[in-house]
């Protein structure tokens, strides 16, 4: 009977160690003709990995992404915001149901007294548009003063998250980065600490996180990747508008590598971060199939659906995609520092391959 048991089990290793250079294959001949620039981690239930990088992390300098080149992660930061959060419910001393002003008692909105926290968490504040931009022209034309003028985190919430409501909370998804500005200002009130500590102390550190933390316009980040973007219609690669990314603050300064989020994900659906039940209700799917911080639906691969959960980022010339395959165990996460790809369908394309 073990005979037989350790044949299947090498049979299934063999066949998925099959599929990994399969996929392996795909990915690099996507990489190679969509002129793909990043890292891009696979890793399946039983350890199998498959880890690649494309690209230059500096054009000027030709120094080529490796696994260990940090990128910007954009709005990945706002899983690690919902799981903040979330550690303080199961503390006790947070209430999703509760309203801002519980929190932060000074605050000068039209949401204080109106919006839930958990309203926060899923986009449903009815928060007017913390970035207030139209498109592409108009930022290249006008500007982003949001993000390229320098402010405190006092003051993006001031100035720019506590405007009157566009809709009533709770109607409406509307994504907006004032949600999750708001809700790491609640962090930092609750803990006493500046946002980014809290990250270090309650996430970063326990995970030994060591490549990731949050960027300031003024620091020189070691191995850190320049992000490249198309400014217009002529397909032709430009250096990212001058801007301060910590004005992203909570809602999506952060910058990782594919190792350490890869660490993120092993510990947060494992129930080491916040409990199994809790990562249940942070997954459930609401307005959008979007949950708290991400976006929960099905994917169809060999004609089964699969439950997966999808956090994307994306500031101009950063890409980034954490996905995960609830019911087949398997992280896929890709960094990318050119916008030059649809990282939505690639990250899917990527997952239905890896799914056995």
């Amino acid at each position: 009977m073990r005979c037989v048991v350790a044949m299947i089990c090498l049979l299934c290793s063999a066949r998925l160690f099959a599929q990994a250079n399969a996929v392996a294959d795909f990915v690099d001949s996507y990489a190679n003709t969509h002129h793909y620039s990043g890292s891009i981690l696979v890793q399946w239930h039983d350890g199998t990995r498959l880890a690649r990088s494309y690209g230059l992390a500096s054009i000027p300098l030709r120094v080529a992404n490796t696994p260990r080149t940090r990128f910007k992660i954009a709005s990945v930061t706002k899983v690690f915001t919902s799981v903040l959060i979330l550690q303080l419910v199961e503390q006790g001393r947070l209430d999703l149901d509760q309203h801002i002003k519980t929190y932060l008692p000074d605050y000068a909105g039209e949401a204080g007294s109106k919006v839930t926290i958990q309203q926060l968490l899923n986009h449903t504040s009815g928060l007017p548009s913390f970035d207030a931009i139209v498109d592409q022209a108009t930022a290249l034309r006008d500007g982003i003063p949001v993000y390229q003028l320098p402010h405190t985190s006092d003051q993006l919430l001031a100035q720019f998250s506590g405007g009157k409501l566009i809709s009533t909370p709770g109607e409406k998804f509307n994504y907006n980065n004032a949600d999750y500005v708001v809700l790491g200002k609640i962090i930092s009130r609750l803990y006493g600490q500046p946002y980014e500590q809290v990250l270090k102390e309650r996430i970063l550190d326990p995970l030994h996180m060591i490549d990731s933390g949050v960027l300031h316009h003024g620091d020189i980040v070691d191995r850190l990747a320049d992000s490249y973007w198309y400014p217009d219609g002529r397909k032709v690669l430009s250096r990212e508008l001058p801007v301060y990314p910590e004005n992203w603050y909570a809602a999506g300064a952060m910058y990782s590598t594919t190792d350490d989020l890869l660490k993120f994900a092993k510990a947060l659906f494992a129930g080491r971060l916040i409990a199994p039940a809790t990562v249940q209700q942070m997954i459930r799917p609401g307005l959008d199939e979007y949950g708290d911080g991400v976006w929960s639906y099905q994917l169809t691969a060999k004609g089964t659906k699969h439950p997966v959960i999808k956090r994307p980022g994306l500031i101009m010339g950063t890409q980034a995609q954490f996905f995960h395959v609830m019911d087949q165990d398997i992280t896929i996460i890709m960094l990318g520092n050119t916008s030059v790809i649809d990282s939505d369908a690639l990250v899917e394309d990527i997952a239905r391959r890896a799914i056995q």
